[in-house]
């Protein structure tokens, strides 16, 4: 079953077209990566699914429930971290969630035990001072644990690691890939790393429209196969074989790149190698990229 799904939405400001007959799905218990620029439309798409903007057109279901804008009947099953978390500062983190726990109507005991639950999973459980004193890394991963306090059926996160440093990366990515099976996990980025580590699925946006969409493999596959990288010993032994082997590409002084190559052409360059016993420091295959799609998608 899809979780969300998002059919022909189109959002304009003023002369500016920010959304263009939007349409995706994002399946139950999976980790959906939604890519793009920055300036996209990533935030607004979250922002009309959770029916805080307004469509100009097109429907949105959460959970088989259609969204309204205005009215929030369907973030029941929504949990959303911005790419900005704000807090009281004056708090410490079980406050913190104990507030939002009241807030929502939960009972005490609830509290307590969600609470307990939640920062152990984040790694703040030891961790009993204010939140002002608190890292963005930090604060990020509370942000997490509030949006996980009502165990909804979808996790929203909006950019959860652009302005973190490598630890704090990893330590939200690792939070987030481990409650998929609790949930279903949506989270827009430019950063592809982070996608390739955790993400089920993914869906470029470009130009307001989803460019490419599908698994992890099948849109690496979209590039039609891998590329071969050689590098050489010496400047005049890769321009020597780039005399007798066609197709490649110089991408370093002494390196070349075989683009969209098969076993076979893997054979025959290295049986030309052989047969003019030109010597060779590596061959390597290269996997298509999401960097490399990217930037085929963006053209440039």
């Amino acid at each position: 079953m899809d979780i969300l799904k998002i059919s022909h939405v189109t959002k304009t400001f003023g002369a500016k077209k920010v959304l263009n007959d939007l349409s995706f799905s994002v399946p139950e218990h999976s980790v959906f990566g939604f890519i793009g620029q920055n300036g996209a439309g990533k935030t607004t798409t979250m922002k009309i699914v959770l029916g805080l903007l307004e469509s100009d057109q097109g429907e949105i279901f959460v959970n088989g429930e259609k969204v309204a804008f205005g009215q929030n009947g369907t973030n029941k099953y929504i949990g959303y971290l911005p790419d900005v978390p704000e807090f009281y500062d004056f708090m410490t983190p079980k406050e913190y969630l104990t507030m939002c726990g009241q807030i929502t109507g939960m009972c005490k005991d609830g509290i307590a035990e969600k609470t307990t639950e939640l920062l152990r999973l984040v790694g703040l459980d030891a961790e009993n001072k204010r939140i002002k004193g608190f890292s963005r890394g930090m604060k990020q991963r509370l942000g997490i644990a509030q949006a996980l306090l009502n165990s909804p059926k979808l996790l929203i996160c909006d950019e959860p690691t652009s302005a973190l440093d490598p630890v704090g990366r990893k330590e939200v990515l690792d939070i987030l890939s481990s409650v998929k099976e609790h949930t279903t996990v949506i989270f827009s980025t430019h950063i592809l790393s982070d996608v390739e580590r955790i993400c089920d699925r993914i869906a470029f946006l470009h130009e307001g429209e989803i460019a490419v969409s599908g698994t992890l493999e099948e849109v690496k596959n979209i590039r039609n196969g891998e590329s071969i990288e050689l590098e050489f010993l010496a400047e005049q032994d890769a321009e020597r074989f780039l005399e007798l082997y066609a197709g490649g590409e110089k991408t370093g002084r002494a390196k070349l790149l075989f683009p969209k190559k098969t076993e076979r052409d893997i054979l025959g360059i290295m049986e030309c190698l052989l047969q003019n016993q030109i010597p060779i420091v590596r061959l390597e295959r290269l996997e298509p990229t999401l960097e490399d799609l990217f930037l085929e998608v963006i053209g440039k």
